[in-house]
C-alpha cells in the first residue's frame, strides 16, 4: 500500500511501484516535506535520504523530468494548484449524499491529476498514428475491457476499421494477423497484465504500432508501447483505483477521439450525419 503522502502527488503515485528502495526514500521525503525539498540542492537531498547524487538524478528522470530543477518546477505547480488536499475517503457511517459527493469529488480530482500528467504531444502523435492505420485492434481485460468497448463504439464514428478484444485467445489471434499498416490500443490500469503483454509483444513482432493507456508511469506495457498515455484515479474505501481509472481512461480516450475528429472535421461531420440518418430510420420502424 502506498503511503498517504505519496498518494497526494499524482506524478509520484504513478511511478512509485517501479522505484528502487533508495528512490522510494527520496519520494517519501519529497512527499512528506515538499516545501523543504524545494529549497534543497541535489547534494542535500542525497545526504538527507541516504542516497547518492546519481540516484537523485535517476529519480528525476524516472519521473519524466530532465533534472532537479524541472522536478521542483512541477512540484511547485502542483502545490499551488492543489494545496496538498487530502482525497475524500468514504467512511462506513457516511450517508448516501456524502458518498455521492465524495465519489464525484474523487473523480474530479482524478481528472485534474491526469491533466498534470498527460503528455499532449503524445496524444497528437497517437491521433496521427490512428488516422493512418488500416485497422485498429483494442485490447484490455476486466475494467479496462469496458474502456475498450467504449473506444470501439465511439471510434467507429470516425470511419475506422476497429474492433475490441477482451478474450486472451482472441487478442493474440488478432495480434498475429496484424501488419505494419495496423495499430493497437492497449488499455491496462497496472500495465502489467501478463496476457495483455503477450498480445502486445505479438503485435509488435508483426510491426503494428502500439498505443498504451495506463495509470502508471513505468509499467512493462509502457516500455513496449510506441506511445504511452497516462491517466489515473484515486483509491478510496469501498472502491478501487482501477475502478476510478476506468472513467479517467475514458476521458483520455475522448481527448484522443476529439483530436482525430478535429483533424478531418468534414469527414467526421459526414459520418455523423449518415449515422444519425440510419439510426432515425430504425426509430421510425
Amino acid at each position: 500500500m502506498i503511503n498517504e503522502n505519496i498518494e497526494k502527488i499524482p506524478f509520484l503515485r504513478s511511478a512509485y511501484p517501479g522505484m528502487t528502495k533508495s528512490e522510494r526514500r527520496i519520494a517519501e521525503y519529497m512527499a512528506q516535506q515538499p516545501e523543504v525539498f524545494l529549497r534543497m540542492t541535489i547534494s542535500e537531498i542525497a545526504d538527507q535520504t541516504e542516497s547518492s547524487e546519481i540516484t537523485v538524478s535517476r529519480f528525476c528522470k524516472k519521473l519524466g523530468y530532465r533534472g532537479g530543477q524541472e522536478l521542483k518546477q512541477a512540484l511547485t505547480a502542483y502545490l499551488l494548484t492543489s494545496e496538498m488536499q487530502n482525497y475524500h475517503d468514504i467512511g462506513v457511517d457516511d450517508s448516501c449524499s456524502a458518498v455521492a459527493a465524495k465519489i464525484f469529488q474523487n473523480i474530479t480530482d482524478g481528472l485534474l491529476d491526469t491533466l498534470q500528467l498527460l503528455d499532449y504531444r503524445a496524444v497528437d502523435r497517437a491521433a496521427a498514428v490512428l488516422r493512418q492505420a488500416r485497422r485498429i485492434a483494442v485490447y484490455g481485460f476486466g475494467n479496462s475491457a469496458t474502456v475498450c468497448r467504449d473506444i470501439m463504439t465511439r471510434y467507429l464514428r470516425l470511419g475506422f476499421a476497429i474492433q475490441d478484444y477482451s478474450d486472451s485467445h482472441m487478442q493474440v489471434t488478432s495480434a498475429a494477423m496484424l501488419t505494419p499498416q495496423d495499430a493497437v490500443i492497449a488499455v491496462s490500469h497496472t500495465g502489467a497484465t501478463d496476457e495483455l503483454i503477450q498480445s502486445v509483444k505479438v503485435a509488435k513482432k508483426r510491426g503494428a504500432a502500439v498505443i498504451a493507456l495506463t495509470s502508471h508511469i513505468h509499467p512493462p506495457l509502457a516500455k513496449l508501447a510506441d506511445i504511452c498515455l497516462h491517466g489515473m484515479g484515486r483509491e478510496v474505501n469501498y472502491s478501487s483505483e482501477a475502478g476510478a481509472s476506468r472513467l479517467i481512461h475514458m476521458a483520455v480516450a475522448d481527448i484522443l477521439y476529439t483530436r482525430i475528429a478535429m483533424a478531418d472535421s468534414e469527414t467526421f461531420k459526414d459520418n455523423m450525419e449518415r449515422m444519425r440518418m440510419e439510426i432515425s430510420k430504425k426509430k421510425s420502424n
